[in-house]
């Protein structure tokens, strides 16, 4: 049991006391102790204050006494100022707490709970290869499935092939008026992004065609809707609902050589998935379900054969659901897609990680997931993410300005080969080793740049930024661990308890780690992998200063090496483990 939750279960024993009234552990507010004052945890007093008919300051100083005489094991000393009650932890706690957990590898999870979470990320369109925006959804949807998991939870990984629509049907109609039999071993260009080139080259046809007819007099809504190119997409989704044998052929044709490139930008940035759903296999049921909800009056029909919700009585407006042709739109699909999984898997959270521009969408999901009684639909939750721009600005994927995720960590490779020769530590290195080091140092760095910001953020990713080894980054975090793994090659520690004082940095370090446990908590109560990333970035600085300011295998006495040992072995597992919650690998040399 981690120290806030001893301090909340013997302040409520005491409180109890104090107020005559049963108070539950959970009902202590307890935080760091701010760095102006003495102390490790504070105590907020002023809710406990009423019950005891006691001044706040009173309550504090019989519930602080109390803590010293009763729980002596827990709480060394106390101070009380202006309503909150500090406590200073004890240092044989702390040395307690050592020697049992230094050498726990899997410190800080839990075990299971029995409950269940889906989480559905990445999610790409099969009509353009993964960029910068994938990435981050990518890095916070498979983090926050290990994060859920180390708490104890049965987690299901998944993501839906957006494999339909006309924004696929743009990239067929472009490959078979320009491609001249083009694939990806004929052009050595990987599938997903030969396809992409496809979609952009609709894009530029269109736009030259909607100029001819501007010029002709048309509006530009007239001309974007008339311009030839496009009413050719149109019809080829007409065509693939229809299951048309030429249309089906090219569209597989197509949909392999992206899911091939996929498969090989997915096994390089680490990114997995339980099952896959295909929009094009779903979208069948939401159909039926649309079928379903006009027969409980849950949709309803225009004249023109579109099928509706109205929502404006939920505070929303009117969505369409099914087109009058009878083709399915984008919600259509998530709607079949929402029963499918909780009849495959049942979970009682199900968690979509989709940016923030599609907000509006999921609040309507959610809603008529609710209104069909679907069950598991209260458990919908839109994990929400800003848009990652560059430093030059936004990207547009139809006009070719995206970033492909590709390119970006062929990049972050290149700068980490660069910073790394720089600093001249690896002359000893096979060419092997130094490949491996630099795919992990640069990938560490992306994934580490784009986990540290709160998701709700939007955020400009800098790529020779996030490699800073000094920074707030994840080669400087990587660099921190290499450095205690270096200390521990060189001697292991060994079991039992050192000594039965602390100095006030390694008091510092074991009450850094002992949190671990509650920074997890806290990173899956708000979906937010950027918990983590603070955590341990604020943990390796605290270990590199220690390391500053005192010698470990050196140390002034043998119970001082030992008891350092220790401490250096736990600070590498928690590093080890909360850099693998954010999906980074740690170097043993750097």
């Amino acid at each position: 049991m981690g120290i806030v939750f001893l301090i909340q279960d013997a302040a409520s024993q005491e409180l109890a006391k104090l107020t005559g009234t049963e108070i539950k552990p959970g009902e202590i507010q307890v935080t760091e102790t701010k760095p102006e004052f003495e102390g490790d945890y504070t105590i907020l007093l002023f809710g406990f204050a009423k019950q005891a008919r006691k001044s706040p300051d009173a309550v504090g100083k019989e519930l602080g006494d109390l803590m010293i005489a009763n729980h002596p094991g827990i709480v060394s000393k106390y101070n009380v100022i202006k309503g909150f009650l500090n406590l200073t932890v004890s240092d044989e706690h702390c040395l307690q707490f050592l020697s049992l957990n230094f050498s726990k590898e899997e410190y800080g999870t839990q075990p299971e709970n029995g409950k269940k979470v889906m989480v559905e990320y990445s999610s790409p369109n099969t009509n353009k290869p993964l960029h910068l925006g994938h990435l981050r959804n990518n890095f916070l949807g498979w983090s926050i499935s290990e994060i859920f998991r180390a708490s104890g939870y049965d987690v299901k990984k998944t993501a839906i092939a957006n494999d339909r629509g006309i924004h696929i049907c743009k990239s067929m109609v472009a490959w078979k008026k320009f491609g001249n039999g083009a694939t990806p071993e004929s052009t050595h260009i990987k599938g997903d992004h030969l396809v992409g080139d496809y979609y952009v080259k609709f894009g530029e046809e269109h736009k030259k065609q909607v100029q001819e007819l501007l010029e002709k007099g048309l509006t530009k809504e007239e001309a974007e809707k008339e311009a030839p190119i496009m009413k050719e997409a149109q019809q080829m989704l007409v065509d693939w609902e229809a299951e048309k044998p030429e249309v089906i052929h090219l569209w597989k044709k197509m949909n392999e050589w992206v899911y091939s490139g996929f498969e090989e930008t997915y096994r390089r940035i680490g990114s997995d998935f339980d099952k896959t759903y295909y929009e094009s296999s779903v979208y069948l049921l939401g159909k039926q379900m649309i079928e379903e909800g006009l027969r409980k009056n849950v949709f309803y029909k225009k004249e023109d054969g579109s099928v509706w919700i109205d929502l404006t009585a939920d505070g929303l407006d009117e969505k369409i659901v099914q087109r009058k042709d009878g083709t399915a739109v984008y919600i259509t699909q998530d709607i079949g897609l929402v029963e499918l999984k909780q009849k495959e898997f049942g979970s009682e959270l199900s968690i979509y990680v989709v940016g923030n521009e599609q907000d509006y969408h999921f609040k309507v999901l959610k809603l008529i997931a609710q209104k069909l009684g679907i069950e598991g639909a209260d458990g919908i939750h839109h994990l929400s993410y800003g848009m990652v721009e560059l430093p030059t600005g936004r990207m547009k994927t139809r006009e070719g300005t995206v970033v492909d995720a590709d390119d970006i960590v062929d990049e972050m490779e290149a700068i980490s080969e660069r910073h790394t020769r720089e600093l001249g530590k690896v002359n000893d290195f096979t060419d092997e080793e130094l490949k491996q080091l630099y795919a992990t140092i640069g990938l560490g760095a992306l994934k580490f740049y784009l986990l540290r910001v709160d998701p709700k953020k939007r955020m400009i990713f800098n790529p020779e930024e996030s490699i800073d080894f000094h920074g707030f980054t994840g080669p400087f975090i990587q660099y921190t661990y290499a450095r205690t793994k270096s200390i521990l090659r060189k001697e292991k520690p060994s079991f039992g308890n050192r000594g039965d004082s602390l100095l006030p940095v390694e008091k510092k370090l074991i009450i850094d780690v002992e949190k671990y446990p509650a920074v997890i908590a806290e990173a899956a109560g708000e979906m937010n992998p950027s918990v983590i990333a603070n955590y341990i970035f604020r943990l390796a600085q605290s270990f590199n200063s220690f390391l500053t300011e005192q010698r470990v295998l050196t140390a002034e006495t043998q119970e001082k090496k030992e008891l350092r040992l220790q401490l250096s072995q736990f600070v590498a597992n928690v590093i080890r483990s909360s850099m693998g919650l954010l999906g980074i690998g740690v170097p043993e040399r750097m």
